[in-house]
């Protein structure tokens, strides 16, 4: 483990706050009553603009921003991305960082779209619209000029999304997860172990956002939870995890579902990583990311 990693997990993410918030039920619901009373900001920092271009709209209701190259360069692929937040915290600035540096290494263009937090539609209209801006991307690129992507509950909600257009017969090209949430109940005995290690998630709140987001649906349903939905006909995935993170057990259910299923399947474990391991500035982060972009231009 690199010192900058250890210096970030010791002091960076506990300063981040997020692991308290989610370290009980009180805490996780007076988070989502706050933001219910005072939305959280949402749109890109301006320094994103200094490196590439970004442009903002509305795409069936959701806002959509896109960020893409500024130099120019055609975008080799084309990224739909789902943010993380345990579905009750707005896109933060590690996010668009790294947007910045997909697009121009890639050179890929990322869109993101702002989707509504906690309890506001539920899972099942969630993923309907987040399905219909990805086929109205589809339209415009081809699905094989399509990658999902999304990191913690966003990576639940990339591989929903995968699940819905395969059974409407889109495949997209490939599917890439980071640190996936993928079953909302966190109630496995790995789990429970890692828990304390983890420097960013505590189970208490996770599994009280969960149940905030689900609303009427069972907990175990495809929509909110995709590791129990089908895996057969989906496209290549490959998962990032790490294993000081509640929810690398998750990843490794995946692998055996889609093992199961026939899927092609790629998991890069990472010792020692913490929870979206990829987005922090450590030697650690910077070799996922590198394996992010061979992954998108081979796609």
């Amino acid at each position: 483990m690199s010192l900058q990693n250890e210096l970030i997990v010791r002091v960076g993410l506990p300063l981040y706050g997020l692991k308290r918030t989610l370290s009980s039920v009180e805490r996780t619901r007076r988070r989502v009553a706050a933001q219910a009373i005072r939305p959280p900001r949402f749109s890109p920092p301006r320094v994103l603009g200094l490196n590439a271009d970004v442009s903002g709209g509305y795409r069936h209701g959701w806002p959509l921003y896109g960020v893409e190259p500024r130099n120019g360069a055609a975008p080799v692929r084309h990224v739909l991305y789902f943010h993380g937040g345990a579905y009750i915290n707005e896109i933060v600035f590690p996010h668009w960082w790294l947007f910045g540096l997909l697009v121009k290494s890639a050179p890929c263009r990322v869109a993101v779209p702002i989707y509504p937090l906690a309890a506001a539609i539920g899972p099942a209209q969630t993923i309907a619209t987040a399905s219909e801006i990805a086929n109205s991307l589809i339209e415009e690129v081809g699905a094989e000029g399509l990658v999902l992507m999304g990191d913690s509950a966003g990576g639940g909600m990339a591989l929903a999304v995968a699940q819905a257009l395969r059974d409407s017969g889109v495949k997209p090209a490939r599917v890439i997860l980071i640190s996936p949430w993928l079953d909302l109940a966190v109630d496995l005995p790995e789990q429970q172990a890692i828990g304390p290690r983890d420097a960013m998630l505590g189970i208490p709140g996770l599994q009280e956002a969960g149940r905030t987001y689900a609303g009427s649906l069972p907990i175990d349903d495809p929509r909110p939870s995709p590791i129990y939905g089908e895996m057969k006909g989906l496209p290549p995935i490959t998962a990032f995890t790490g294993t000081e993170d509640v929810l690398n057990p998750d990843s490794h259910r995946l692998q055996a579902a889609c093992e199961a299923a026939g899927t092609e399947f790629e998991l890069i474990e990472a010792d020692g990583m913490p929870h979206v391991y990829p987005l922090l500035a450590t030697p650690e982060g910077r070799a996922a990311r590198r394996q992010i972009v061979e992954r998108l231009r081979s796609a």
